[in-house]
């Protein structure tokens, strides 16, 4: 999975979304990885995947907060499944908090 660092132009569909991969990410649209962008205002997302019989484009919208981003300087970033799972929650994907803390055994 890969984060299109920065922000990027929303009104985009599938077409304008698949070049951004080729030509900032320098990957191949179509090969089935999930690429993630993000909108200036930091409450919308689109997620593009090629299944191999299609494109699909996934688009959510936070009613409240921000999408957590690396900034341009962070170039390309790739994410876990898990981590995924965080930023389409709004939670901060690069440190989240476990709940479970050991304790100690007396």
């Amino acid at each position: 999975m890969w984060l299109a660092t920065g922000h990027t132009d929303m009104r985009k569909g599938f077409p304008g979304l698949a070049l951004v991969v080729q030509e900032t990410l320098k990957r191949d649209p179509h090969n089935g990885h999930l690429f993630v962008f993000r909108g200036r205002r930091g409450d919308l997302i689109k997620v593009l995947w090629h299944d191999g019989q299609g494109a699909c484009l996934f688009c959510k919208r936070l009613e409240r907060g921000r999408f957590i981003w690396p900034s341009p300087a962070d170039g390309v970033v790739t994410i876990t499944p898990a981590q995924l799972g965080y930023l389409l929650e709004g939670i901060d994907w690069r440190m989240p908090q476990k709940t479970w803390r050991p304790t100690a055994t007396g």
